[in-house]
């Protein structure tokens, strides 16, 4: 991990906060780029170069690109090229091409060498972001940015730069140089970080443990456990990157920023469509803007419509990882997606809403099963035993592991829903909400802060994608 999270917490945020508002306006994009190259050169200092190379071609490209946009199109076009060619290159070879060469090698008559190069954090994520840059510029969506400083704070943004949310150009462009920070913003960051706080380490960390400890005991768990199991990693991982996310969020408020909310309680869909509305939200548009509607969207009849959608769920599965698992968990949702639109979406709509949500979390939970298991033996082993139902339900070793955490796990139920955010908005007395806030954030603080001095398991899942 860049920083570890008490230090981040209690060192490196407040020291950056106070200096941040004690400089004059002008300067603090200019001293928010050194604090976010600090933050993520602690750990990495090497891929700080790598970052700035980034920064910097697409910067120029960005300039050229609105030169010659009305001039020469050709050439305005030529240099978005560059900018892609130049990011996918090294999300490429800097995430794929171990992967790549050993698939090479698996065939007859290849013999390449093993490359293995270690990941660059963050770097799914920012290079999304610096493409969203040339190709709003390209198609006026968004103002160039003429200051390199400004532009590369945007690059670098510590908040969101290590586990996203993305956030495209278009939606931050104003705020670079034109944000007013004021103190509800700030409270509300305050509020929003403390909550991805409490999910993050209260719900993500249980869950991630309870999971640890069922999958350990493999098929002695029973149909039963191996369900409970896999619902724990899908708390966990929920947990783990919409906690990120409202961190993220929460810290862009503190500096005046606002970022589009990621996560929309997706494990309430009825179906997975609705999952995919509702779960990392900015990738989903990102493919979808820069991606599926390129390629013609739904423009172009209902077989170009089937291959875009395929296209778009194949890249959306390897983004997350160089593995056939994460290529088979996009294409399964792809596949999924496509019979709801063409086929069962009459069907789903006139089911009751249980069997809607029943439907929806089987499918999502067989996902993560996928997503899960990177080895194909492992992957058939724990998906067997879910649906093994001539055996026990739930075996002892099962059975004490969910006795144990289902206080968390009932916690954590009610937390996936919005029914907390509903009771909340029924109260209509402003000082209350204040005192509530106010009580939470030092409950979160105090409890999360003991918690990670006591726990050595702390994992950020999203930080490997």
């Amino acid at each position: 991990m860049v920083f570890s999270s008490l230090l981040f917490m209690f060192m490196f945020l407040p020291v950056t906060l106070l200096i941040y508002y004690a400089v004059p306006r002008k300067l603090r994009n200019l001293f928010l780029f050194f604090a976010n190259l600090v933050f993520y050169g602690w750990g990495e200092p090497v891929y700080v170069t790598l970052m700035l190379f980034s920064t910097v071609v697409d910067f120029t490209c960005g300039h050229f690109i609105d030169k010659y946009r009305t001039k020469n199109r050709k050439i305005s076009k030529a240099f978005l090229l560059v900018s892609i060619i130049v990011n996918l290159g090294l999300l490429g070879f800097f995430k794929y091409a171990g992967f790549i060469t050993d698939t090479l090698n698996a065939i007859p008559f290849f013999s390449l060498p093993s490359i293995s190069v270690p990941l660059p954090i963050g770097i799914s994520f920012y290079t999304f972001q610096t493409m969203s840059y040339s190709i709003d510029v390209y198609r006026n969506e968004a103002p160039v940015q003429r200051n390199i400083i400004s532009f590369g704070t945007y690059v670098a943004l510590f908040p969101q730069l290590i586990a996203g949310p993305i956030v495209r150009y278009k939606d931050v462009a104003y705020q670079l140089n034109h944000r007013r920070e004021t103190l509800s913003q700030f409270t509300q960051g305050v509020k929003l970080f403390c909550i991805g706080l409490a999910k993050k380490v209260l719900l993500a960390n249980q869950m991630g443990l309870m999971w640890d400890s069922i999958r350990e005991s493999g098929e002695v768990n029973g149909w039963l456990g191996s369900f409970i199991g896999i619902i724990g990693y899908a708390f966990q991982i929920y947990f783990d990157f919409s906690g990120y996310s409202d961190m993220a969020r929460g810290l862009g408020n503190m500096f005046g920023f606002e970022f589009l909310k990621n996560f929309d309680y997706p494990y309430i869909s009825k179906s997975i469509t609705e999952f995919w509305r509702r779960w990392h939200i900015s990738l989903g548009t990102w493919f979808r803007e820069y991606v599926y509607i390129p390629l013609g969207g739904n423009r172009k009849g209902v077989f170009r419509q089937i291959i875009n959608l395929l296209i778009v769920w194949f890249l959306t599965g390897f983004w997350h990882g160089a593995s056939y698992n994460f290529i088979l968990w996009g294409l399964y949702f792809g596949v999924i997606l496509i019979i709801e639109k063409f086929i069962l979406k009459k069907w789903l709509d006139k089911s009751p809403a249980f069997i809607q949500h029943l439907y929806s979390l089987i499918l999502i939970l067989f996902g993560w099963v996928i997503f899960y298991f990177t080895d194909i033996g492992d992957f058939i082993a724990f998906a067997v035993s879910m649906f093994s139902f001539s055996g026990i339900a739930i075996g002892e070793s099962a059975l004490s592991t969910v006795i144990s955490f289902l206080p968390l796990l009932v916690i954590a139920g009610i937390s996936s829903t919005p029914l907390v955010s509903n009771i909340y908005g029924k109260i209509k007395s402003k000082k209350a909400k204040i005192i509530i806030d106010t009580l939470f954030c030092l409950f979160v603080l105090v409890v999360c802060t003991a918690s990670l001095v006591n726990q050595s398991y702390n994992p950020f899942l999203y930080f490997r994608f």
